[in-house]
């Protein structure tokens, strides 16, 4: 099994970067101040005074999650993946997905991982690949998420939590990434981690 993985910087917290983005002299954007707007467990929302790039005054507004984005991409021997389908509430359509949740700040990724698996799947992975960091919508959120690959799978039964009502759904993995291609699957961090599957395992 993998080494737990070292969460991705997170642009909420400057110190976790040696670049820190008030200082970056890339960074054409000056804070003037800001103001919390709104919050819950989930997310809150501040409202940031800045100076544009051409120099006038602006607001800012952002998103701030309060757990990291995780995508797993369970793949068997015989190259086959699991996708999961759900209702999402704020567009109003249902999805097909990979297995997907959060992840506390305060906990490595890969734990967290681990538990969403076999929390919406049942499946526990023995070998684990970090596919990376990926920043889901970065024009008005600092969300960062991340995904892995999962191997050497043993299923039994899922544990989704309430406010789940699941689809499982087992697919050739090339089938998955067809979706992916076609719109099928339209979720961000599923369409990041079957590429980076694909790509990592040579799938065509």
């Amino acid at each position: 099994m993998s080494e737990p993985s070292t969460p991705p910087t997170d642009p909420r917290n400057p110190s976790t970067d040696p670049r820190n983005p008030l200082t970056d002299p890339r960074n054409p954007w000056r804070l003037r101040g800001s103001r919390a707007v709104y919050a819950n467990p989930w997310i809150s929302v501040r409202e940031d005074q800045v100076l544009r790039p051409d120099g006038q005054p602006g607001i800012y507004g952002v998103v701030q999650f309060q757990n990291y984005a995780l995508g797993i991409v369970p793949v068997t021997d015989a190259l086959e993946t699991v996708l999961v389908g759900q209702w999402r509430y704020p567009l109003g359509i249902y999805s097909w997905e990979i297995p997907e949740g959060g992840g506390a700040l305060t906990l490595p990724l890969l734990e967290s991982a681990q538990r969403e698996l076999a929390e919406e799947t049942g499946i526990v992975a023995e070998l684990w690949t970090d596919l990376g960091p990926l920043h889901l919508s970065n024009s008005v959120t600092d969300e960062v998420g991340a995904v892995f690959l999962a191997q050497n799978l043993t299923f039994g039964p899922a544990h989704p939590e309430g406010d789940e009502v699941l689809a499982i759904r087992r697919l050739p993995l090339s089938e998955a990434w067809r979706m992916a291609l076609d719109g099928r699957i339209t979720d961000s961090l599923s369409i990041v981690g079957l590429a980076r599957a694909v790509h990592f395992l040579g799938v065509a």
